[in-house]
């Protein structure tokens, strides 16, 4: 049985118990979120790991994408991502690999996570095309159903299927006048491949088979938004919606059939929309797990997209978003290496747990209360502790001139807690 499948009948599993315990919840109340299609466990079956759940009442979580492309192929480099994701504390990262040998890198990423792993299937199946000397036109209906059954048997916990991407949710993006047009690289190779075949997806035409192959090993889709905005001059029109519409009907199907399910969402979206976009997933979609990739409140911030993804991220989990995907600073510039893969998770933790505070998580507060109790008595060692990222904490923090004093070198002796201590002292 599924997860979702052991909640409906009552059943708390093993994985259940471990994340309530590790969210401070009561098992009972995580089994009904379960249930209901609030929250997930991705957890394929052939993986052994500490699960963590996504979803409502849950602490936000954070995503952090890696992989090869078809210029820089180094899997070595790929495995140093994963580790400094996980040190900076992903919950999960997603494999997106397009160059190299994909087999090895995967099963290398899988034998080495300690956390949840996620893919985009039709990555694979396109590129394995392309290193034949075929286009992705080419590819079958068969080949794309192939790979996602190879990646749910390897142990995958989570894949993104663009199975809104349809004739209908096409034609009305070509009625929109959109600056970007499509920004997801999934979703356009489907797109292309709906084109060039004039038929429709098979991941929507076909979403009973993806069902039975994902119910198989309870691996969790996440229904990929093939037409989020890329810019924010293109958000929330009618080509988003009409996806989005979809993507809720779609999530009903899946959870009928006892599969997990998570929508996944913009993108790049003006700070006063953030709120509403996130109010209307939750409707449309049943209230299930919102993962985003951001949001990004401006579209000009180049090399610095990962303050920008914090910024939309903080408002998008304050307002219900349950998965934050990161982005590091080289988005829309290179491949990231393994320092923008760090930056990137720490930047994401930080908007998760703004997120969290505003949630009213109580673990949440406690750690800020905690800090203020450090930095109040000069506990440096405490602060470290408390930090979201405590090596560049402690490593600041020992270059300073002052490092052996109860002050920082921004103010040295003018310090306002020793100066306002001495000023209540005196009679």
């Amino acid at each position: 049985m599924t997860q979702l499948e052991s909640a409906k009948a009552g059943n708390i599993t093993d994985e259940m118990r471990s994340v309530a315990a590790a969210e401070g919840i009561a098992p009972d109340r995580l089994c009904s979120e379960i249930a209901a299609g609030h929250v997930v466990i991705p957890k394929n079956i052939h993986r052994s790991f500490s699960p963590r759940g996504i979803g409502k009442g849950l602490h936000t979580k954070v995503n952090a994408n890696i992989g090869t492309s078809p210029s820089r192929c180094n899997l070595e480099e790929e495995l140093a991502k994963l580790d400094a994701a996980v040190s900076a504390g992903a919950d999960a990262v997603m494999d997106l690999s397009t160059g190299g040998d994909l087999d090895d890198t995967l099963r290398k990423i899988l034998e080495r996570s300690p956390v949840m792993i996620g893919t985009v299937p039709i990555y694979k199946s396109v590129s394995r095309m392309l290193a034949a000397g075929r286009t992705c036109v080419e590819l079958t209906a068969d080949g794309i159903f192939d790979e996602i059954e190879t990646q749910c048997r390897a142990g995958v916990d989570f894949i993104t299927v663009h199975c809104g991407i349809t004739r209908q949710t096409l034609r009305v993006l070509k009625g929109c006048s959109r600056m970007m047009g499509m920004v997801s690289r999934g979703g356009s190779l489907i797109a292309e491949w709906i084109a060039r075949n004039e038929s429709e997806n098979p991941l929507y035409a076909q979403y009973d088979r993806l069902l039975e192959i994902a119910r198989a090993h309870d691996v969790t889709l996440s229904l990929g938004d093939g037409l989020r905005p890329g810019t924010i001059f293109d958000a929330q029109d009618r080509a988003q919606i009409s996806e989005l519409v979809v993507l809720g009907e779609l999530a009903g199907r899946a959870r009928e059939a006892g599969v997990q399910v998570m929508i996944e969402g913009p993108g790049h979206v003006p700070l006063n929309r953030i709120a509403s976009d996130m109010k209307l997933q939750q409707g449309l979609c049943g209230q299930a797990p919102y993962y985003v990739l951001g949001p990004l409140p401006t579209d000009i911030a180049a090399g610095y997209d990962h303050i920008t993804g914090a910024i939309g991220g903080a408002i998008a989990a304050a307002n219900g978003a349950d998965f934050l995907c990161y982005v590091t600073p080289a988005e829309h510039l290179a491949l990231p290496g393994v320092e923008d893969v760090r930056e990137g998770v720490i930047a994401s933790k930080i908007a998760a747990h703004i997120g969290d505070l505003e949630k009213g998580m109580p673990a949440a507060w406690t750690r800020d209360r905690e800090m203020t109790a450090a930095r109040s008595r000069f506990d440096w060692t405490a602060m470290f502790k408390h930090a979201l990222d405590p090596e560049k904490a402690r490593r600041m923090r020992n270059q300073s001139e002052d490092k052996d004093r109860e002050v920082c070198t921004m103010c040295g002796d003018f310090c306002a807690l020793k100066t306002y201590a001495r000023a209540v002292e005196e009679k």
